[in-house]
């Protein structure tokens, strides 16, 4: 059986989102653990973190993944974005520490235009202070992109050369998001396509460094560098696609985490069932 889930808020206290995860019948989940907008973050009660370790335990629900926030950039030329991100990232892991989450996955940013190989060094640079300064136990998960111009990412490549220039390596580890993979040119919709992508993994960073799946359809065709997601099956990924991603040892063996469209359409719910419909097929 695969184990999936979805994002749901942490709206008026981070352990409600346990209660948000059951409901839409979750065996894992995601969260923000702060304004996913904003540079900002409300201190942490300690009656709440005590409530979501208990209620997380409780409900058997594992693992928990937390998302770093939207603004942060840490591939950016510019000196004071750069350093307020850093700072996010190593309070972000604290936060992580704090609550008992073991992942905080991240986006690796956009170099503005100022060339690839100063956004990855800027990267390393700042990833490796945050993860010294904030210690603890939670890896970081660098969550591969849709491609689009300045960004790193978009190639197991940038990841691999990532990987390669940090001195915590062990504290890091792979998002593999679908939608942002087939929106940057690797056919996961056909049976040749996955085998060559995971032989691209392979070949790039290891397939035993990837260890979330962030499971999105594509609103784009493959290489549109379009980071629309769609509900499962419904995109250009497709249900067929989506089969054999499901029915691949790799990814079943995965924490699996949906990211799709709330709408008349389908809930949640729904696109959690129909990952298990499929990867049961």
């Amino acid at each position: 059986m695969v184990r999936v889930g979805c994002h749901v808020s942490i709206a008026g206290s981070v352990d409600r989102a346990v209660e948000r995860a059951l409901e839409r019948g979750c065996d894992t989940f995601q969260i923000f653990s702060s304004n996913p907008r904003g540079w900002k973050s409300r201190e942490l009660k300690s009656e709440e973190i005590a409530a979501f370790k208990t209620k997380v335990l409780d409900a058997g629900l594992a693992p928990v993944v937390a998302h770093m926030p939207y603004l942060p950039n840490l591939a950016t030329p510019k000196p004071e974005i750069y350093q307020r991100s850093v700072d996010t990232l190593a309070r972000e892991l604290g936060r992580c520490q704090l609550l008992g989450i073991p992942y905080l996955v991240t986006h690796l940013g956009s170099h503005l235009g100022e060339g690839r190989s100063g956004g990855i060094a800027r990267f390393i640079r700042g990833m490796d202070h945050a993860l010294a300064e904030a210690g603890g136990t939670t890896m970081l998960l660098l969550e591969n992109t849709a491609g689009t111009a300045n960004s790193i990412g978009g190639t197991f490549e940038d990841i691999g050369d990532i990987l390669e220039g940090s001195v915590h390596k062990d504290r890091l580890g792979i998002c593999f998001d679908t939608c942002h993979a087939f929106a940057a040119g690797y056919d996961l919709a056909s049976e040749a396509g996955l085998a060559a992508t995971i032989e691209a993994l392979d070949a790039s960073i290891g397939r035993e460094r990837i260890t979330l799946i962030h499971l999105n359809d594509a609103k784009g065709a493959c290489g549109s560098r379009l980071d629309r997601h769609e509900h499962i099956g419904l995109g250009n990924i497709g249900e067929e696609g989506f089969r054999r991603i499901l029915l691949h040892p790799l990814f079943r063996a995965l924490p699996l985490i949906c990211e799709t469209p709330v709408d008349a359409r389908r809930s949640d719910a729904e696109n959690i069932r129909v990952v298990r419909v499929l990867a049961k097929e």
